[in-house]
Order: structure tokens, then sequence, then C-alpha cells
């Protein structure tokens, strides 16, 4: 609800997301009817055979889908033609993104230091009496 608001604060006229199991692409397509702003949502092509029903309800809620057939036919291919289509449009165009990708957790992970992160496996070894303290 809030990325819709932030779309229309930003003046955008079009939103688009992409899919793999129809969750995400169900909650978009709710939250565009509500709003009355058109929606797109890319699904790979398997993942539509896969998943009718949430294809359904997408469709019954106005969205379009748009399958997706290169590479594997699935969420990552789906998001490459979301991120194409974004790119092409990106003055009227919000990338509702449902997805979480990229290399954030990783860096989370490794900008803490060894001895911050062996902390805690030291606490709970104690805690079951095979540290000496």
């Amino acid at each position: 609800m809030g990325q819709i608001l932030l779309a229309r604060r930003m003046g955008k006229r079009r939103i688009i997301a992409e899919t793999g199991a129809g969750q995400h692409g169900v909650a978009t397509a709710t939250v565009c009817a509500l709003f009355d702003i058109p929606c797109i949502v890319y699904m790979g092509a398997t993942d539509i055979e896969r998943q009718k029903p949430n294809v359904f309800r997408m469709k019954l809620l106005g969205a379009e889908v748009r399958p997706v057939h290169s590479g594997t036919a699935t969420l990552k291919d789906a998001m490459n033609e979301a991120l194409r289509d974004w790119v092409a449009n990106v003055e009227d165009t919000y990338y509702l993104i449902g997805t979480v990708a990229g290399r954030i957790p990783i860096q989370r992970g490794a900008r803490l230091p060894m001895r911050d992160r062996r902390g805690g496996t030291r606490a709970m070894q104690r805690a079951e009496g095979r540290l000496a303290r």
C-alpha cells in the first residue's frame, strides 16, 4: 500500500511488478485496482503454468500478466523483463519490486568483524556448558 501511495506522489501513472509464485503479483494487482492504476505483472511462463490460480486472481483484478519465455522462464527472467520495461519507461512507470535481490545480505554479514560473529556462538556454548568460562 505504501509503495502505491509513493508512486502516486511521484506522479507515476503505471505500475509494473514481477512475481514467481504469484503472491506479490496478486498483492500488487489488488492495490492497483483499489487506486485505479494500470498494472503489468511479469511472470515466467513456467511459473504461470504452475500458479494458475494466482494468475486468474491477478487478471480478475485487472492486471495484465505478461509471460516471459526467455531463459528458464522463471522469476529471474521475469525480473530481467520488468527491469527492461522500467528502464525504457522510467518517466511514468513505478517498479514495485517484490523480490529480495542483490548482494545486501552478504554485505551486511561481511561488514561485521569476525570477533563479533563468534561472540554469539561462544555465549551459546558457555550456556550449554561446552566452553570453560
